[in-house]
């Protein structure tokens, strides 16, 4: 696990980052409600100038009885688009705000960064759909995604999930069903700074808790909205559909890459998981990024930090995907 280094002697956030995020600042309580928390996300909005140029196609998607789940599907800016893999994209944002627009810079650098089509998921939020309404939808769009790969000119025998914040422990969360369930076979699983213990016990939920982008009001307001009828004071009797570190087996999961922030409260969240999986034989790398924030992936067009924290996971993604 992380180590529970003391905040004076860690290093400072990235001073490029800071500034954004003192400027925009991603804060709220419960008693704002939902809205308000949704429309500060959106207030951290990436230049349309800025953002590259991809094929990209608006579908909805079902599997099932779940049949109106909206789907952005990215294509790589290749010559080939033939045979590729996939990408199951699963945005965050609290399981409670968040969008395809949120996150559609984010989708466009998985598309390219590991020439992969990307499906990215609007699954629906809480507190209007609480937990498991989410999960639902982003197992039945994965298996959609198993099934029509080849329609989109995918290979569905190279499909990863990749997710960020509550997005990552979706994508978690998925790729624990696909193994239970008998698929869709996935070969990789890119976590960046996801929740996946809801042990606020934590070190890093205490040295983080007035954390930018992600505090412990703002995760406070996303449990109570997304799993009000559960209880959060005894995280180890949450099922794994909510809590992925609580499953009772971890072998036979697909390789991971977890990116964890040094300043935030979900950092030893990434830790714990990388530990279980090593545990269990399953190969993961976990890079902790030491003057990064909560969701530094988002600010990779803007932060060259960020970018290179960023790429680090890409890469690795990239290389599950094309292994030859």
């Amino acid at each position: 696990m992380t180590s529970s280094t003391q905040p004076s002697t860690r290093p400072a956030i990235d001073p490029t980052l800071k500034a954004l995020l003192d400027a925009f600042p991603l804060t709220f309580t419960e008693a704002d409600g939902v809205d308000v928390a949704r429309e500060k996300l959106r207030l951290l909005k990436t230049p349309a100038e800025m953002l590259p140029d991809l094929r990209i196609e608006e579908h909805t998607v079902g599997y099932g009885d779940l049949t109106d789940i909206p789907v952005r599907i990215y294509w790589p800016p290749i010559a080939e688009h033939d045979n590729l893999p996939a990408v199951v994209f699963y945005h965050g944002g609290g399981w409670c705000i968040g969008d395809l627009d949120t996150h559609d810079p984010l989708a466009r650098a998985h598309a390219i960064g590991a020439e992969a089509i990307v499906v990215s998921v609007d699954y629906r939020l809480a507190p209007e759909h609480p937990f498991p309404a989410g999960i639902d939808d982003s197992w039945a769009a994965l298996r959609w995604v198993g099934e029509h790969a080849a329609e989109l000119g995918g290979d569905p025998d190279r499909i990863g999930v990749a997710g960020d914040s509550a997005g990552g422990n979706i994508a978690a969360v998925m790729a624990q069903l696909a193994r239970d369930s008998g698929g869709p076979p996935l070969v990789f699983q890119l976590l960046w700074y996801p929740s996946l213990t809801a042990d606020l016990s934590l070190p890093s939920y205490t040295e983080n808790a007035d954390a930018p982008m992600l505090d412990r009001d703002v995760i406070d307001a996303f449990v109570s909205w997304y799993a009000p009828e559960l209880n959060i004071d005894d995280p180890r009797s949450l099922p794994a559909t909510l809590a992925p570190t609580n499953a009772t087996d971890f072998s036979g999961l697909p390789p991971a890459f977890i990116g964890t922030a040094e300043h935030d409260p979900v950092r030893d969240d990434g830790a714990r998981y990388a530990e279980l999986l090593r545990g269990a034989g399953v190969p993961v790398e976990l890079s902790n990024e030491s003057s990064m924030t909560h969701g530094y992936a988002s600010f990779a067009l803007v932060v060259p930090a960020a970018a290179e924290a960023t790429d680090r996971g890409l890469a690795a993604l990239k290389k599950a995907l094309h292994p030859r």
